[in-house]
């Protein structure tokens, strides 16, 4: 009915309603007024036309009774686009910065700034007539901790600009999140929008076992309008995405997508072939514009990476300058590593085995202040 109403026009439709043999049916009366409620824009101004064509008088009360006059409450909002911080490298401390309409973000923190627009409308014999608008920011600040699974942000409403009917406006906040993570709103629900306002949510995740990682997960905020006389109006929108683990014994959490930066100056000969390798155009890893290395947690596939570019014997000069253990990069815990790039892309260093074993350990703890996982993309700073 939807589709004839649409094609061939509303007495049509209303023709075949009349028409049915089970236009008496119980519940059949029904069946306008939905149809009415469900695309109004395809049914006529002047309504009598459909009455008269529908004939059975239940079926005619119905349809009128769709086109009776309505007011709701209509929401749009600005998507934020992603922007990821520049720093490769970033304190647990720092917060990201702000930009409106945007999510910026690093390593633990994200700042979501967006716009959101209310239409204050009533439906009139169908149509669309707008009584007045409210248009207010939101301002999200997130940090996460290092050290633990449970952290808070807060949000900051401004004061609405409105016009006409746009005045009067209550807002509820609610919040919610996945993987184990619960939410908690702590806001002055049922406020107006007539001035600014504040909250903040606590976020609290059931404990993780040692080795193990929270799938990623993120925030779904969801804005409720009232105004008396009004049908509600509803919007919602995600934060960025984040991840708590216990991979190292160590709880917390962390925003993945952000790119962290690992430094290879305390190994020198590694990072002075690393430096060889980019001075020949190799990119990879480079945080001044190369493309990222994505850390890899699959012991089986890091042993294949390592065989494949690593011989079991030193060259002869390097054995005698007892610089006896291979050094690949990318590294073989990448997805990167191995031959998975063409060869002007990586390369192998000879160092002595303390020099490799002491980059192991500063991987080590990168990857647990940083909480690094699988699939995490990062930058190798030399």
């Amino acid at each position: 009915m939807l589709e004839l109403a649409a094609v061939a026009g509303p007495l049509a439709a209303a023709a075949a309603l009349a028409g049915a043999q089970d236009a008496g049916a119980a519940g059949y009366a029904i069946v306008p007024q939905r149809l009415v409620a469900a695309a109004p824009a395809a049914w006529p101004a002047d309504v009598p036309q459909v009455l008269a064509v529908l004939a059975r008088p239940e079926l005619a009360a119905s349809s009128a009774a769709g086109q009776q006059d309505t007011k709701t409450l209509r929401v749009t909002i600005s998507r934020a686009a992603h922007q990821t911080n520049a720093s490769a490298a970033t304190a647990p401390g720092a917060n990201a910065s702000c930009s409106i309409n945007r999510i910026t973000i690093n390593r633990f923190s994200e700042c979501e700034w967006i716009t959101i627009h209310v239409d204050v409308v009533k439906i009139v014999r169908g149509q669309p007539v707008l009584q007045g608008a409210a248009d207010f920011d939101v301002k999200h600040l997130m940090t996460l901790k290092t050290k633990s699974v449970n952290w808070s942000e807060n949000f900051y409403i401004s004061k609405a600009k409105t016009t006409r009917a746009g005045k009067g406006l209550h807002v509820n906040v609610a919040a919610s999140s996945k993987s184990g993570t619960k939410t908690k709103v702590h806001f002055d629900q049922g406020r107006t929008l007539d001035s600014k306002s504040s909250g903040s949510i606590d976020y609290k995740t059931d404990p993780i076992k040692r080795g193990k990682a929270n799938a990623k997960a993120k925030t779904t905020y969801k804005y409720t309008f009232t105004k008396t006389g009004y049908e509600p109006g509803t919007v919602s929108y995600d934060s960025a995405v984040y991840r708590c683990d216990n991979y190292y014994g160590t709880s917390g959490c962390a925003i993945p997508e952000s790119r962290t930066g690992i430094s290879m100056i305390n190994q020198p000969v590694i990072a002075f072939g690393i430096q060889q390798l980019r001075s020949r155009g190799g990119h990879y890893g480079d945080p001044y514009g190369g493309k990222p290395l994505h850390w890899m947690i699959n012991d089986k596939q890091k042993k294949k990476n390592r065989a494949a570019v690593c011989p079991k014997n030193p060259p002869a000069d390097m054995k005698r300058a007892g610089r006896t253990s291979c050094d690949e990069y990318p590294f073989a815990s990448t997805y990167e590593g191995g031959t998975h790039l063409p060869a002007r892309q990586r390369t192998i260093t000879w160092v002595k085995k303390a020099e490799n074993d002491s980059q192991g350990a500063t991987i080590t703890n990168w990857r647990r202040a940083g909480h690094v996982m699988d699939h995490d993309p990062f930058f190798v700073i030399v």
